[in-house]
């Protein structure tokens, strides 16, 4: 036996999956003190005696939480089924003419309804790209469900985006308040970034001062590139030139940028984002559904681009469901490259977890190891539409479901248990949520 130490919750007996290519653990043993993971390994070799609380997994699994690293929370929840079988610029005007009546309680419900869904489903860190205006209800939502998170303040100046141009240039001119209210919050759980919406949207002043900002903040940066045909012909007709090339010529792209979709890449493309560090937010399941194109993934692994797996948002996807973005993108990308041994499931667990983490510049969560934040799930496969489980990883990637998530944890604090949320009354969200989106689609499309 080891060394006896204190912890404050030991998980024990379970399979674990530390993710960052270390070896799956038949029965293994994960320790937290605080807000972060102290020991890893096999049960034999790890005392617990003096945990405040232990808990036996049973066999279950034990892995690092999803990280949706594109997502789109709050604005989508009160899309979500209301615009389908549409093409994308199409999909974005009707969208628009919602997001134009938001107001802040509303987007408070929105934004509270979302995060139950997401850490109900295992997810545990979320990449906010902001399309609403307006953060502060997400940051007062993630006070009662405080997972992980980066909130990118959303800009744009063009097209049907137009109208908050005025807003985008003072909120990026006085930037340093919103840094001094939020970066780094929570126990360094929230941090604050800039989220330029695209380069169909925002011109070119708009991008360098969202660069220098950036900068002077050290903040990640999160926008859509080279997403969609539509995006590539108006680039071509506007700047002769594709988006990540021009992105590139303004000294924008590099390694605190996370490009979300990026299916419409050429060879100079992907050499530019793999000499910029750039990463990519690779969301499959929209793509596919707006056809929107297929991410060019083993040219960019090949280049050594970091990719992480992600949902985009709930009005695209349409769910918060890390458990359907893994397996779809095994079947496309196999189906794509026509050959069935390409993105293996370790490799998707991988993209969902470690992966996805770096893509977003939170490189302190997306495994389990000592000294990584405690932000792990545990995950029942003794359920009918899994079993047999002769392989964990093929279990957890093509059999499994959001609901057979029963355990979330974030900085070591248990969020749910047992498929309950702690402190959250759902069936008072989900009415007022309910209440909210009804009244808002009425004020919009009628």
């Amino acid at each position: 036996m080891g060394e006896t130490r204190t912890f404050d919750l030991a998980i024990v007996n379970a399979t674990v999956l530390p993710m960052g290519g270390a070896a799956e653990i038949t029965r293994g043993t994960v320790t937290i003190r605080g807000a972060e993971i102290v020991a890893v390994g096999p049960s034999s070799e790890i005392d617990v005696t003096n945990a405040s609380r232990i808990i036996d997994a049973g066999g279950k699994v034990v892995m690092p939480g999803f990280v949706n690293c594109h997502t789109h929370i709050a604005s989508n929840m009160l899309l979500r089924g209301i615009l389908e079988d549409v093409q994308l610029f199409e999909w974005l005007s009707t969208m628009w003419r919602l997001k134009r009546n938001f107001d802040e309680e509303t987007l408070y419900w929105a934004s509270l309804m979302g995060l139950i869904e997401m850490v109900k489903s295992g997810m545990t860190c979320f990449n906010e790209h902001f399309d609403a205006y307006r953060v502060e209800p997400q940051i007062a939502a993630l006070k009662k469900v405080p997972l992980r998170a980066t909130l990118g303040y959303g800009f744009a100046d063009r097209g049907i985006y137009e109208p908050i141009t005025d807003w985008s240039w003072k909120a990026l001119d006085r930037f340093g308040d919103k840094v001094s209210a939020h970066h780094r919050t929570g126990n360094d759980r929230v941090h604050v970034g800039l989220s330029p919406h695209a380069p169909y949207s925002c011109g070119l002043d708009m991008y360098r001062k969202v660069r220098e900002v950036a900068d002077a903040y050290g903040l990640a940066i999160h926008t859509h590139l080279a997403e969609g045909p539509q995006e590539m012909a108006y680039m071509r007709e506007t700047y002769g030139t594709t988006p990540v090339k021009w992105l590139h010529s303004l000294g924008f792209l590099k390694g605190d940028v996370t490009a979300a979709h990026c299916t419409q890449l050429d060879d100079e493309d992907i050499r530019i984002l793999a000499e910029t560090e750039t990463k990519i937010g690779h969301c499959p399941c929209c793509n596919a559904k707006l056809d929107s194109g297929t991410l060019r993934l083993r040219c960019c692994r090949e280049a050594g681009i970091t990719v992480g797996l992600a949902t985009d948002g709930p009005a695209s996807h349409n769910s918060l469901d890390m458990f359907q973005e893994m397996k779809f993108a095994g079947m496309i990308h196999k189906d794509k490259t026509h050959d069935v041994e390409f993105l293996k499931t370790r490799e998707l667990l991988e993209m969902s977890t470690c992966e996805a983490a770096k893509a977003m510049n939170r490189p302190e969560t997306g495994r389990l190891k000592p000294g990584a934040k405690a932000d792990l799930i545990m995950v029942d496969l003794d359920k009918a539409h899994c079993l047999p489980v002769y392989d964990v990883a093929a279990a957890l990637v093509y059999s499994a479901r959001a609901d057979d998530v029963v355990m979330s944890i974030v900085d070591g604090q248990i969020l749910m248990e047992d498929r309950v949320v702690a402190g959250i009354d759902e069936v008072e969200v989900m009415a007022r949520f309910r209440e909210a989106a009804l009244a808002l689609r009425d004020r919009s499309l009628t």
